[in-house]
């Protein structure tokens, strides 16, 4: 098998880890003179680039993306957590780690179990595998926006907006693509706006708003943003989850049985496809000012490739990386980032992927015949497999 033409086709390439690791030993951070960007893949490297105080999320030219200019889709992208920096950017990102953090587990579990039955009953996945990728992609919306708590009549609705939204940000979408994804954003501010003007506000977005108004925010405009940004930035990474824990047992039967006898392992068989093929492969940032980061010399203006899935297969971090091991001690894992931009959904994450993976299983999805060849959603940073794509 060619290994991968560079890190970004390595998001949806067979099997980039071992690419990966020839990064990590051979150039943990260089620059891409063909990409036209830095690439950090050592687990220090890494490390430095996330916690170097000259990054940014967002070039500073384009703290939007410009095709979306103009539309409630800019308002919800230009005022997400995860989007910007500066002063605002702390009091935000603590009221949405404390509006996370409060979601009793027996709770989110009890939506998600719920909803991966619900979804898990109108599809029959041994016999349309595209019904299984329509599951994975839908399920962490039907959770989340139950938790905010979204009326389940509109929850159908609310997915397919999430979808619509998530990729018109694609890049190189199509003027159709991005329109409609414009209309869902619209769509998405008006329910969650309604929901926050409600009598009586309940749920994960009453805690943001309280949160968010502790911490000194009041624009209602960036609750509801924010809001959305639980559902939109947890649709692909929870369904490419779901998706590469389905493989890491599809290629390991003795795995397979092991869950079989213990359901109790299947946590620790997310923590590692976590680390081992994760969902999330790269992020990037942006240096705002001339500098030093991780020890090379930046320019403003200059684009880092952070490509924490190689970080994740560096032998310094977790020896032994090629090993999938459940049992793995002082794991270390980037996929869920470092810093100030940490994503702190993990918990949420893969409690909703136990259950999606837990309901498959036991609707009969066959495991080994998910083992084939199979491709992966187009995407230059999240790894989404496709199995009905697969030769099954």
């Amino acid at each position: 098998m060619k290994p991968p033409a560079d890190p970004i086709a390595a998001v949806t390439h067979p099997d980039p880890y071992p690419y990966y690791r020839e990064l990590v030993a051979r150039t943990p951070f260089y620059r891409d003179e063909a990409l036209g960007l830095w690439v950090a893949a050592s687990a220090d490297a890494v490390t430095a680039v996330l916690a170097s105080p000259l990054g940014r999320v967002r070039p500073a030219a384009e703290p939007v993306p410009t095709a979306l200019l103009g539309s409630p889709a800019a308002d919800i992208f230009g005022r997400l957590v995860r989007m910007s920096d500066g002063p605002g950017h702390g009091a935000m990102k603590q009221a949405v780690a404390a509006a996370l953090e409060s979601i009793d587990a027996t709770r989110a579990r009890a939506h998600a179990d719920r909803w991966a039955r619900t979804l898990a009953a109108e599809i029959d996945p041994r016999s349309s595998p595209a019904q299984l990728d329509d599951f994975a992609l839908a399920l962490s919306t039907h959770v989340i926006a139950s938790l905010l708590p979204v009326p389940d009549q509109a929850l159908r609705h609310t997915e397919r907006c999430v979808g619509q939204y998530v990729g018109c940000l694609s890049p190189g979408g199509d003027v159709g693509r991005v329109e409609r994804g414009k209309g869902a954003a619209g769509d998405l501010m008006e329910l969650v706006r309604s929901l926050l003007t409600a009598p009586e506000t309940s749920g994960l977005l009453s805690v943001l708003s309280r949160e968010a108004k502790r911490a000194g925010c009041e624009d209602s405009g960036a609750i509801a943003a924010n809001a959305i940004g639980f559902m939109t930035q947890a649709y692909e990474a929870t369904a490419g989850l779901i998706g590469n824990t389905l493989l890491a047992l599809a290629v390991r039967p003795e795995l397979s049985a092991r869950i079989e006898t213990d359901p109790a392992r299947l946590d620790d068989v997310i923590r590692e496809v976590l680390r081992h093929d994760p969902p999330v492969q790269n992020t990037r940032r942006f240096v705002a000012a001339d500098g030093l980061v991780a020890g090379r010399r930046m320019t403003a203006g200059d684009t880092i490739l952070v490509v924490l899935a190689a970080a994740n297969h560096d032998a310094a971090a977790n020896p032994a990386p090629e090993r999938f091991d459940i049992g793995r001690e002082r794991r270390r894992t980037f996929t869920f980032g470092a810093g100030s931009h940490a994503c702190p959904g993990e918990r949420l994450a893969t409690t909703i992927a136990r259950a999606g993976v837990e309901r498959l299983i036991a609707r009969g999805l066959p495991l080994r015949s998910r083992s084939g060849a199979v491709t992966y959603r187009p995407s230059a940073n999240v790894r989404i497999p496709l199995f009905a794509s697969g030769t099954g």
